[in-house]
């Protein structure tokens, strides 16, 4: 492998990328500090097609990966939103937000930017409708709100803190791991590899999901690997079905819908994901959407963009963007080894199941709310929850476990 050429790769793909992912970021901490948590609850509790509707629409923006919507999506069921807007969300959400639509963008094109969150939109209102026809209430269990814990401070520290230090903790490393990836498979997989499928979009499809869904894939991270592997002959359509199903399921979100929602709930799920990305991946193979970076120009990179320098302002851009995710992925890693030990009047609990900020907002507000506790405070890195109060081990893990996560003791 040559090992400048993968670099080099690398290189290119961060600076396409690395101005849209700032501002992307940059959106998503205004949506997530200036909206309140009300506005969305209030458009989702009743039992109809408009709350349905709704749910995916306020879905799409957000940046949450499929492990960190469920305990949101929890915390919506327990302010009565109906089961269909609840599945709506939950297909919905994880597939795109505002930082992965404008990253899609940067590397994709328009035409992926739009049918992206088309996809998103549409396949979590069926599932919705799905959902409300096949599901009564009855059927999904009752589990404790998983919502954020309420946020002081100026403003616009808050803003700033979520969007490049809490989601690049909650994503960075995916997103390293992808740009790596998609450089890897430029230098080392041969040009027009997928060919070998010959005239079989539809298998190339279901080779993509056999191996997507089960995975842990981030929504933005997903892309370089998409866009890398187009340019090896991957059609188009089955890059769409990465980019729509890999986001919005995995084996772990399976799980916990399972256990919290019910297996018919799940099977509506994960049956909705499946159906309706391959189809708009049939649908973008029809319009020709995407055809032109499957083919590899002469000149062109991984991604089919002409090879040029960076100018400054991407440069500067993709310093800052690496900077950030060293930063927020360190203190992500120090936080591991930060000494956790139960004091008097304080217990220390492991919790298996919490991958982002999201999830740790949902334990430390579930437990927190229990009768007898003056704060709980989760520690991402090491898995644990450091518990303040007179709760018992029985009352921490139901407020746990009905959060959606793994209480281990």
């Amino acid at each position: 492998m040559n090992i400048q050429a993968f670099f080099e790769s690398f290189l290119m793909v961060i600076n396409e990328m690395s101005p849209y992912l700032l501002l992307g970021f940059l959106i998503a901490g205004v949506l997530h500090i200036f909206v309140p948590r009300d506005f969305y609850v209030r458009y989702l509790s009743k039992d109809n097609k408009f709350s349905v509707l709704w749910a995916a629409l306020l879905g799409i923006p957000l940046p949450l990966c499929s492990c960190g919507v469920i305990p949101t999506a929890i915390g919506l069921k327990n302010e009565r939103a109906s089961n269909g807007a609840v599945a709506s969300f939950l297909i919905a959400t994880p597939q795109t937000g505002i930082d992965s639509i404008l990253a899609t963008f940067s590397i994709m094109g328009l035409g992926f930017a739009i049918v992206r969150p088309v996809a998103a939109l549409v396949t979590g209102i069926c599932g919705g409708l799905l959902v409300n026809r096949l599901v009564p209430d009855g059927d999904a269990a009752g589990v404790a709100c998983g919502s954020c814990r309420v946020e002081t401070g100026s403003r616009l520290w808050r803003v700033l803190k979520y969007a490049y230090f809490d989601m690049i903790q909650d994503i960075g490393l995916r997103l390293i791991i992808g740009l790596l990836l998609a450089a890897l498979i430029n230098v080392a997989v041969p040009d027009e590899f997928f060919l070998a499928f010959g005239n079989k979009p539809l298998l190339q499809m279901l080779v993509i999901l056999v191996v997507a869904v089960p995975m842990y894939i981030c929504s933005t991270g997903s892309i370089p690997v998409a866009a890398a592997l187009m340019m090896k002959g991957l059609s188009p359509g089955a890059a769409l079905v990465m980019l729509v199903a890999g986001p919005a399921v995995n084996l772990a979100s399976i799980l916990v819908v399972r256990k919290s929602l019910g297996s018919r709930f799940t099977l509506v799920y994960i049956l909705t994901i499946v159906v309706f990305s391959v189809l708009f991946g049939l649908l973008i193979n029809a319009l020709g959407i995407g055809a032109e970076l499957v083919v590899p120009a002469a000149g062109a990179d991984c991604c089919g963009m002409p090879v040029h320098r960076p100018g400054v302002f991407r440069t500067v851009c993709s310093a800052l963007l690496l900077l950030f995710i060293l930063i927020a992925l360190t203190m992500k890693f120090l936080s591991r080894f930060k000494k956790q030990e139960a004091v008097e009047g304080t217990a220390v609990y492991t919790v298996e199941g919490m991958h982002c900020n999201h999830c740790k907002a949902a334990v430390e507000k579930a437990v927190g709310s229990l009768k007898g506790v003056s704060s709980a405070e989760v520690n991402l890195g090491a898995k644990t929850v450091t518990v303040t109060g007179t709760a018992d081990a029985d009352a921490v893990r139901k407020a746990v476990e009905q959060a959606g996560f793994e209480f281990k003791g």
